[in-house]
Protein backbone atom coordinates (compact mmCIF):
# COMPACT_ATOMS: atom_id res chain seq x y z
CA UNK A 1 0.00 0.00 0.00
CA UNK A 2 1.62 3.46 -0.91
CA UNK A 3 2.33 5.89 2.37
CA UNK A 4 -0.03 8.64 1.97
CA UNK A 5 0.35 11.92 4.03
CA UNK A 6 -1.88 12.60 6.58
CA UNK A 7 -4.56 14.92 5.53
CA UNK A 8 -5.45 18.33 7.48
CA UNK A 9 -8.17 17.36 9.00
CA UNK A 10 -6.40 14.25 10.41
CA UNK A 11 -3.98 15.86 11.42
CA UNK A 12 -5.99 18.10 12.84
CA UNK A 13 -8.19 15.72 14.75
CA UNK A 14 -5.02 13.85 16.20
CA UNK A 15 -3.02 16.31 17.20
CA UNK A 16 -5.82 18.44 18.74
CA UNK A 17 -7.55 15.80 20.18
CA UNK A 18 -4.43 13.72 22.39
CA UNK A 19 -2.94 16.90 23.38
CA UNK A 20 -0.02 19.18 22.34
CA UNK A 21 1.86 20.31 25.40
CA UNK A 22 5.28 19.07 25.88
CA UNK A 23 5.75 17.64 29.63
CA UNK A 24 8.46 15.26 30.58
CA UNK A 25 8.17 11.70 29.48
CA UNK A 26 7.67 8.74 31.87
CA UNK A 27 9.44 5.54 31.76
CA UNK A 28 6.94 2.92 30.85
CA UNK A 29 5.35 0.22 28.25
CA UNK A 30 4.90 1.88 24.60
CA UNK A 31 1.73 3.56 23.56
CA UNK A 32 2.04 1.10 20.60
CA UNK A 33 2.41 -2.06 23.04
CA UNK A 34 -1.26 -0.44 24.88
CA UNK A 35 -4.00 -2.69 23.53
CA UNK A 36 -6.62 -0.45 25.41
CA UNK A 37 -4.72 2.34 23.12
CA UNK A 38 -3.69 1.24 20.16
CA UNK A 39 -6.64 -0.72 19.27
CA UNK A 40 -8.74 2.11 19.30
CA UNK A 41 -6.54 3.92 17.44
CA UNK A 42 -6.27 1.64 14.85
CA UNK A 43 -9.88 1.88 14.27
CA UNK A 44 -10.27 5.55 13.99
CA UNK A 45 -6.96 5.53 11.92
CA UNK A 46 -9.10 3.26 9.49
CA UNK A 47 -12.01 5.53 9.73
CA UNK A 48 -9.73 7.87 8.25
CA UNK A 49 -7.75 6.19 5.82
CA UNK A 50 -11.61 5.20 4.57
CA UNK A 51 -13.05 8.57 4.45
CA UNK A 52 -9.76 10.15 2.62
CA UNK A 53 -10.29 7.51 -0.11
CA UNK A 54 -13.65 6.95 -1.07
CA UNK A 55 -15.35 9.81 -1.96
CA UNK A 56 -18.49 8.12 -1.02
CA UNK A 57 -18.05 7.93 2.88
CA UNK A 58 -17.15 10.47 4.88
CA UNK A 59 -16.13 10.54 8.76
CA UNK A 60 -17.76 11.58 11.57
CA UNK A 61 -15.60 14.19 13.31
CA UNK A 62 -17.31 15.47 16.30
CA UNK A 63 -17.51 11.73 17.40
CA UNK A 64 -13.84 10.93 16.25
CA UNK A 65 -12.41 14.47 18.10
CA UNK A 66 -14.73 12.96 21.48
CA UNK A 67 -13.21 9.72 20.71
CA UNK A 68 -9.75 10.85 20.85
CA UNK A 69 -10.22 12.90 23.46
CA UNK A 70 -11.77 9.92 25.45
CA UNK A 71 -8.50 7.81 24.64
CA UNK A 72 -6.16 11.04 25.55
CA UNK A 73 -7.90 11.36 28.62
CA UNK A 74 -7.20 7.22 29.12
CA UNK A 75 -3.51 7.33 28.48
CA UNK A 76 -2.97 10.47 30.63
CA UNK A 77 -4.76 8.51 33.66
CA UNK A 78 -2.48 5.21 32.66
CA UNK A 79 0.32 7.75 33.61
CA UNK A 80 1.49 8.68 30.14
CA UNK A 81 2.57 12.15 29.29
CA UNK A 82 1.32 14.60 26.46
CA UNK A 83 5.04 14.15 24.72
CA UNK A 84 4.26 10.76 24.65
CA UNK A 85 0.92 10.95 23.92
CA UNK A 86 1.79 13.07 21.14
CA UNK A 87 4.81 10.92 20.50
CA UNK A 88 3.01 8.14 19.33
CA UNK A 89 0.06 9.98 17.29
CA UNK A 90 2.71 12.09 15.26
CA UNK A 91 5.18 9.01 14.57
CA UNK A 92 5.43 8.74 11.04
CA UNK A 93 6.91 5.31 12.02
CA UNK A 94 3.52 4.25 13.71
CA UNK A 95 1.48 5.61 10.60
CA UNK A 96 3.23 3.20 8.50
CA UNK A 97 2.80 0.71 11.31
CA UNK A 98 -1.35 1.22 10.99
CA UNK A 99 -1.23 1.03 7.44
CA UNK A 100 0.75 -2.06 7.22
CA UNK A 101 -1.90 -3.50 10.09
CA UNK A 102 -5.18 -1.55 7.55
CA UNK A 103 -3.76 -3.32 4.34
CA UNK A 104 -3.42 -6.90 6.47
CA UNK A 105 -7.13 -6.33 7.79
CA UNK A 106 -8.40 -5.63 4.37
CA UNK A 107 -6.62 -8.51 2.95
CA UNK A 108 -8.35 -11.42 5.68
CA UNK A 109 -11.28 -9.71 4.19
CA UNK A 110 -10.59 -10.74 0.69
CA UNK A 111 -9.90 -6.85 -0.40
CA UNK A 112 -7.02 -5.27 -2.21
CA UNK A 113 -5.58 -2.48 -0.14
CA UNK A 114 -4.53 -0.68 -3.30
CA UNK A 115 -7.81 -0.20 -4.69
CA UNK A 116 -9.98 2.59 -3.24
CA UNK A 117 -13.09 0.54 -4.46
CA UNK A 118 -12.42 -1.82 -1.98
CA UNK A 119 -11.87 0.85 0.86
CA UNK A 120 -15.31 1.93 -0.01
CA UNK A 121 -16.46 -1.88 -0.22
CA UNK A 122 -14.71 -1.91 3.46
CA UNK A 123 -16.04 0.88 4.52
CA UNK A 124 -19.21 0.40 3.61
CA UNK A 125 -19.20 -3.33 5.59
CA UNK A 126 -17.84 -1.93 8.86
CA UNK A 127 -20.83 0.43 8.60
CA UNK A 128 -23.36 -2.15 7.78
CA UNK A 129 -21.49 -4.40 10.70
CA UNK A 130 -21.82 -1.77 13.71
CA UNK A 131 -18.08 -2.05 13.93
CA UNK A 132 -15.77 0.59 15.74
CA UNK A 133 -14.57 1.46 12.30
CA UNK A 134 -18.40 1.82 10.68
CA UNK A 135 -19.19 4.04 13.85
CA UNK A 136 -16.81 6.75 12.94
CA UNK A 137 -18.00 6.78 9.62
CA UNK A 138 -20.99 7.57 7.77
Amino acid sequence: MRLKKMTKLTALLLSGAMGLSVASASAGTPLRDVPEIDRPMFSVAMAIEISDRCDTINARTLKGLAFLNSLRVKAKDMGYSDAEIKAYVKSDEEKSRMRAIGAEYMRSKGLDPETNEDLCKLGQMEMAANSQIGAFLR
